[in-house]
């Protein structure tokens, strides 16, 4: 197992990039400052965690060459970008059309609502085509036939880039909430975080309906 390990140099670099990842925008993050504005801290818990699951869910994937399909069918990567976009979409339409309610704000949600959260969230990394080819394009360059199996090497690359994810994604989510708090102490504004999510996700859903497919070798 210790084999398997990177060496401390190419470690290092590893965790430095996963670091800048993690703090870098894109969709996941900002899904999570949407849900966490719209619905507190609890519910921008939820969606970390389901956003790491969905990335483990491309980890395992990439493992098992799986996302080569995306990167070689065009009508394929089409197919999960327009999906996912259209799911985001429909949640941010939904999240402004909603009829507000002191329950939309309150961080102490009930376990069936944080599941729901969790659930969008892994579907919204899932069907984010581009976590999938990162991760095959990325692990490539850290994993050395001579450590031993390839698919281990993937998995324990992932499960280090997952956490340190985790640890920037849940300060994101913190930070978003303690916004959430104070919009909803002053009078009159309880709807801004509410709107707020609800055009962040539509903004994601477009974003995501604008990536290119990856180019071919």
């Amino acid at each position: 197992m210790v084999e398997l390990i990177l060496p401390w140099p190419q470690l290092g670099m590893f965790l430095g990039a996963a670091f800048v990842l993690g703090i870098t925008p894109g969709p996941g993050i900002f899904y999570i400052l949407a849900t966490s504005l719209s619905q507190g801290v609890r519910s921008g818990i939820a969606s970390v965690l389901g956003i790491a699951t969905g990335s483990f869910v491309h980890v395992l994937l990439a493992a098992c060459g799986l996302t080569l399909l995306l990167t070689s069918s065009l009508a394929v990567f089409q197919f999960v970008k327009y999906t996912g976009a259209v799911y985001l979409v429909g949640l941010g339409i939904y999240l402004l059309t909603r009829r507000s309610s002191s329950e939309a704000f309150v961080s102490e949600r009930p376990a069936r609502d944080l599941s729901r959260v969790f659930g969008q969230a892994v579907m919204v990394n899932v069907l984010n085509p581009k976590v999938g080819i990162f991760f095959l394009a990325f692990f490539p360059q850290f994993v050395d036939p001579a450590r031993g199996n390839l698919a281990t090497q993937f998995f324990l690359l992932g499960g280090l880039l997952i956490g340190v994810i985790l640890v920037t994604d849940t300060l994101f989510a913190l930070a978003a909430g303690n916004v959430t708090r104070y919009l909803k102490g002053r009078r009159g504004r309880k709807r801004w975080p509410q709107m707020l999510g609800g055009l962040t996700y539509i903004g994601i859903g477009v974003f995501s309906a604008t990536i290119d497919p990856p180019t071919r070798s």
